[in-house]
């Protein structure tokens, strides 16, 4: 499909009568919605001088002779539910707040949702005085390929405990990587 001068007329002539980009793309013909935005966009069109719907304030003024006419009212929308005061907080919740950091500084820390329990880590720590400390060519589908260290540096190694029936890592480190999902939904609270 090519924009034809006929077809970039058509285009504007509907984008300022207000009509859609659904409604010109089913009215050009062999164009989508988005190629209609797009074409819209390069032209310049983006920012219309008229909307589509008017204000009923709008429609009342421009249509009195169709007063007489029973419209169904519409429902009314219930009020909004007052926000509760400071005061009427209990002491115990405190509020959130959004802290708003400049462009180009450093971010604080947050507190990780991946955060290992104490007993895990221990367990890992005596696990890994026990580590074979493989390299990358000397892993086998048996052994344990739990990272460990810095891989830019020369200490970096690999666990290399045999690894558990199904899973990449050795006993200690299958129960830090694979945690069930209540304990680190839990930690997130």
């Amino acid at each position: 499909m090519s924009w034809t001068d006929e077809r970039v007329e058509l285009l504007k002539k509907m984008w300022g009568e207000g009509q859609s980009a659904s409604q010109i793309a089913k009215e050009l013909g062999g164009v989508t919605r988005n190629a209609v935005i797009g074409k819209v966009h390069r032209l310049g069109l983006s920012n219309r001088a008229t909307t589509t719907t008017a204000t009923p304030k709008a429609e009342a003024k421009a249509k009195p002779a169709q007063k007489a006419e029973a419209k169904p009212t519409p429902k009314p929308t219930p009020a909004p539910k007052p926000v509760e005061s400071v005061e009427a907080r209990p002491s115990n919740v405190t509020p959130l707040r959004r802290q708003i950091i400049p462009a180009g500084q450093p971010l604080p820390p947050q507190p990780s949702a991946n955060e290992i329990s104490p007993e895990a880590l221990a367990r890992v720590n005596e696990i890994e005085k026990k580590a074979k400390k493989l390299t990358l060519m000397e892993l086998t589908e048996k052994t344990c390929k739990w990272p460990v260290g810095d891989p830019a540096t020369d200490d970096f190694w690999f666990c290399g405990l045999p690894s558990q029936s199904g899973k990449p890592y050795c006993e200690a480190h299958v129960g830090v990587a694979f945690q069930p999902m209540n304990s680190r939904r839990d930690r997130r609270r």
